[in-house]
């Protein structure tokens, strides 16, 4: 089992940053892809952000390109999301997923941590 504990989260003015990150411990995470999503009030939950295990490839959704970047530490154990020229419609629960795969569902998901951002 690998467990995820997200942090960072935290309330920021409309134009700030806030940087999230993401610890796997427990069985040890070799493979596949790390990611982020976000489930805003009322809406389901969709993709923000996923990084490659092995070559660290990134891939983003359009809504947040060119503003958010993802990124993971030299030990890969830990994932981040640099957030920058947030919007009031970052506002959501980010959650940080793993998978063993490179496509598919993600099998492991951590508890979620708030982003607000105040206009």
């Amino acid at each position: 089992q690998v467990h995820l504990v997200e942090s960072g989260g935290g309330l920021v003015q409309a134009g700030g940053s806030l940087r999230l990150s993401c610890a796997a411990s427990g069985r040890t995470f070799s493979g596949g892809d790390m990611g982020w999503f976000r489930q805003a009030p009322g809406k389901e939950r969709e993709f923000v952000a996923r990084i490659r295990y092995s070559g660290g490839s990134t891939n983003y959704a359009d809504s947040v390109k060119g503003r958010f970047t993802i990124s993971m530490d030299n030990a890969k154990t830990t994932v981040y999301l640099q957030m920058n020229s947030l919007k009031p419609e970052d506002t959501a629960v980010y959650y940080c997923a793993a998978r063993w795969a490179t496509v598919g569902s993600f099998d492991y998901w951590g508890q979620g941590t708030q982003v607000t951002v105040s206009s």
